[in-house]
């Protein structure tokens, strides 16, 4: 185990952090890029179904804030642990970690039954917006296994530095998707049109690729880890390890969709149309914060073996690198944002309507990009170190104290 982790320690700062961040970003660009195609092709079905995709965000993103922040923890664990050289206690903390996935999963599904009609009916008085927004909900949230457990995998192969691996997982179902968007939306090579339906079992099916992919790998390759019943015990020191560092990260990452619900109910009193213009910003912002993400992937499981082994120092070190990275991808994104806003906008539709304040929205937002980068990457630390509660302290400062009241 220490033969196969002490590159992490070992190799030089700069270059061991850009060979892991490269494949995650490229992956996460990829994903990015999926969510922007999808948001294409949903927007050609009308303004009612790309506004009905949108009201659903908010609980895709809880969904999955639940499943990263607790992989979060699993991976924060896993990594401390073998910088520690605690071979037997990382497989417990993976062990662990699946199991509470699997009861996870069981949650999501009963909250996807219960709770998609009276959220969504929240937002929206339009009935056919409605039918459309609970139709992509109950498939992407009954259904949310293939995600919830692909997760997890991808977090413990992360703690171990595969993120080429992790890369060939997210490309197969990011590709699976863009692939079958347009054939289940439209009704291609025979079969049905699906419309807003079509996007999320298009979507459902991506995430099992890529689950079906971390099986492979793991039954075939020896990853450092091992993922074992006899591993598994209701540990409450190695669950509130995990859990002081997931929760917080959870809500965390579940703080945007509290944000966006409660600005849905805001601009629904003036206009089904700034909801659309909010949805596409949304995923605008992602293709924006997810390279910085994989910078950021790549940052918690060295700093957190480093942290564990000792090297304060190299810690710091990491922990500089990985600020100039995130600051240029967020200078070039505030560049982009004040120059081409309109041509962004366009991409995704043709509605003078939503252009016109969409571009003014963005070249406002865009402002506060490369302050950002500070928050991003001392998230990342904070849970690498296990300290969770201070990441969601930056967070709910920023996303909920301060924007919402304003």
């Amino acid at each position: 185990m220490q033969n196969k982790q002490d590159f992490m320690k070992t190799k030089p700062v700069f270059p061991l952090l850009l060979s892991m961040a490269a494949p995650m970003v490229l992956s996460m660009l990829i994903q990015s890029l999926y969510n922007i195609v999808d948001s294409i092709f949903v927007a050609r079905l009308g303004t009612e179904a790309l506004t009905a995709v949108s009201l659903v965000y908010p609980l895709q993103n809880i969904v999955l804030s639940l499943s990263v922040g607790v992989g979060v923890g699993i991976n924060s664990v896993i990594a401390r642990r073998l910088g520690e050289q605690k071979a037997e206690e990382a497989n417990k903390a993976a062990s662990i970690g699946m199991g509470l996935t699997f009861l996870h999963c069981i949650l999501i599904i009963l909250f996807g039954l219960l709770a998609t009609r009276p959220f969504l009916s929240i937002f929206t008085s339009d009935e056919q917006t409605l039918q459309w927004a609970c139709r992509y909900s109950y498939i992407v949230l009954c259904f949310s296994a293939g995600s919830l457990i692909h997760i997890c995998f991808e977090k413990i192969f992360q703690s171990v530095g595969a993120m080429f691996l992790t890369m060939i997982s997210l490309l197969v179902g990011c590709i699976t998707n863009i692939i079958l968007d347009p054939i289940l939306i439209f009704g291609l090579f025979g079969l049905p049109a699906l419309g807003v339906t079509g996007a999320a079992v298009a979507t459902v099916i991506g995430q099992f690729c890529s689950l079906f992919v971390y099986l492979v790998i793991y039954a075939r390759k020896d990853i450092g880890i091992k993922i074992s019943p006899k591993y598994f015990s209701l540990d409450k020191n190695t669950i509130l390890q995990i859990y002081s560092v997931g929760i917080p990260s959870s809500l965390m990452l579940a703080a945007p969709s509290l944000m966006s619900g409660v600005l849905n109910f805001m601009l629904t009193g003036f206009s089904d149309i700034y909801v659309a213009i909010l949805g596409i910003y949304l995923k605008l912002q992602t293709f924006l914060y997810t390279p910085a993400s994989g910078i950021v992937q790549a940052l918690r499981p060295i700093a957190g073996y480093n942290y564990g082994a000792g090297e304060r120092e190299r810690l710091h070190k990491i922990i500089r690198c990985s600020m100039l990275l995130v600051a240029a991808i967020m200078a070039a994104g505030t560049a982009a944002a004040l120059i081409f806003p309109e041509q962004i906008f366009s991409i995704f539709i043709d509605d003078a309507a939503l252009i016109g304040p969409g571009s003014t929205a963005l070249r406002i937002i865009c402002l506060g990009f490369l302050v950002s980068s500070v928050s991003v990457v001392y998230a990342g630390v904070f849970e690498a170190l296990g300290c969770g509660k201070k990441s969601l302290l930056i967070s709910l400062i920023r996303q909920i104290i301060i924007i919402i009241p304003l």
